[in-house]
């Protein structure tokens, strides 16, 4: 085959097919427990963050909720992945071959926003969100004035992470923040191409601009203790029992238990089995949506 521009481009068409097919063979899982937020600007300001909304009765007049104004501020990072394609597979007719490499490309930006933001809620008991504290903290402060209180959604141990999340809130606990899509390009003309001409091959590369971040900690308790029914029971009730700064229940519902791989068994025997080892009924059967992220391993 002569490399000629019409023949760069259909190579460029069949490139970019298999990038789609690879991004289409997963499904990824970070919009489960992450809220995403398109972004326009070089980083993004979640200074709003704080207090959650709620309807009063109406006595008098209109009482205004005004925003409590937190430091928090998300930038988005710059991700790349780039293949070359050496002239002699063109000239050959050999690119065939090669479309499996395209496609896994593809795979690697779908599953990327999982990476991110998995990494990150693996990261939160080491991570500052709005309030200041790290995102997974035992001295989280909630109150006002003289009853201000120190709040945990942190329970400390030595083994594998395990999370408990309440995504059921339009803004889920964690933020996939999108500043620009994963798009292929090429850099593929024979006769001004500086890396044609040095190294004889034509670049295709995938690139977007990107972050993942935190919104409500109020919604995410973490352990590294063992997963056990007595610590899933302990986390589900703190986080039930949280209130605001003004002392009202949040109404914090944990939906989603996130494990590893190494806490998988454990997890769907607490949540999935009707019933326990021992024959009595689960009363946690069913009470989560178990989510196994081998990001987490």
């Amino acid at each position: 085959m002569n490399i000629s521009a019409p023949a760069l481009r259909a190579l460029y068409t069949a490139v970019k097919t298999a990038f789609a097919e690879g991004r289409q063979t997963y499904t990824p899982k970070y919009e489960r427990i992450a809220t995403v937020v398109p972004s326009t600007t070089a980083s993004e300001d979640y200074a709003w963050l704080g207090e959650f909304s709620r309807l009063r009765e109406w006595i008098g007049d209109r009482q205004v909720n005004k925003m409590s104004l937190h430091s928090y501020t998300l930038k988005n990072r710059k991700f790349e992945g780039t293949e070359g394609i050496a002239s002699e597979y063109i000239e050959d007719d050999t690119i065939g071959v090669l479309m499996p490499k395209f496609q896994d490309m593809g795979y690697a930006a779908a599953t990327h926003p999982d990476e991110l933001v998995f990494e990150a809620l693996a990261k939160g008991d080491s991570s500052l969100c709005y309030d200041g504290q790290n995102f997974f903290d035992e001295e989280h402060p909630v109150g006002e004035g003289e009853n201000e209180t120190l709040v945990s959604n942190l329970q400390t141990g030595a083994g594998a992470a395990w999370f408990l999340l309440d995504t059921r809130r339009p803004l889920k606990p964690m933020i996939f923040q999108k500043r620009k899509d994963y798009v292929l390009t090429a850099k593929t003309d024979a006769g001004n191409s500086d890396r044609v001409f040095m190294a004889d091959e034509y670049l295709y590369g995938v690139d977007a601009r990107v972050n993942a971040g935190y919104a409500f900690w109020q919604q995410a308790f973490m352990s590294k203790a063992d997963l056990t029914e007595a610590n899933f029971n302990a986390g589900v009730e703190g986080m039930m029992s949280l209130k605001s700064d003004k002392g009202r229940p949040l109404g914090i519902d944990p939906d989603v238990l996130v494990v590893g791989p190494s806490n998988r068994s454990k997890a769907k025997a607490l949540i999935e089995a009707m019933q326990k080892a021992n024959g009595a009924s689960n009363t946690n059967y069913q009470a989560v949506e178990v989510l196994v992220v081998p990001w987490l391993a």
